[in-house]
């Protein structure tokens, strides 16, 4: 198994996401997971799912991406005022392509 990509996702557009996840899978890398924190969560969820069901459709995706894994955990992060830690909610979600990638500009 090939090493996983980390895919941050934060307060962009969605589609700068779905384009990050096409440009990994363009460069080489199948397995990608996106990793997200407190209120980008559902971002990563709606980004994954964008790919998986129009896996194929999107120029420069694979015919078919796979969710393998989701976790959610807490994780510790030092407040900015330095006044402490708080726990903030994390979710990794393992995602892969298979097949050949589709090239438009071919056409």
């Amino acid at each position: 198994m090939t090493e996983i990509r980390d895919i941050f996702i934060g307060k962009k557009r969605l589609h700068a996401y779905v384009g990050a996840v096409c440009n990994a899978m363009g460069s080489g890398d199948r397995n990608i997971r996106l990793v997200a924190r407190g209120r980008s969560i559902q971002m990563a969820v709606d980004v994954a799912e964008v790919c998986r069901r129009r896996a194929g459709i999107i120029a420069g995706t694979l015919p078919e991406m796979v969710i393998h894994d989701v976790s959610i955990s807490t994780e510790q992060v030092e407040r900015r005022d330095g006044s402490g830690t708080s726990n903030v909610s994390c979710i990794k979600i393992h995602m892969e392509g298979t097949g050949e990638m589709n090239n438009k500009e071919e056409e």
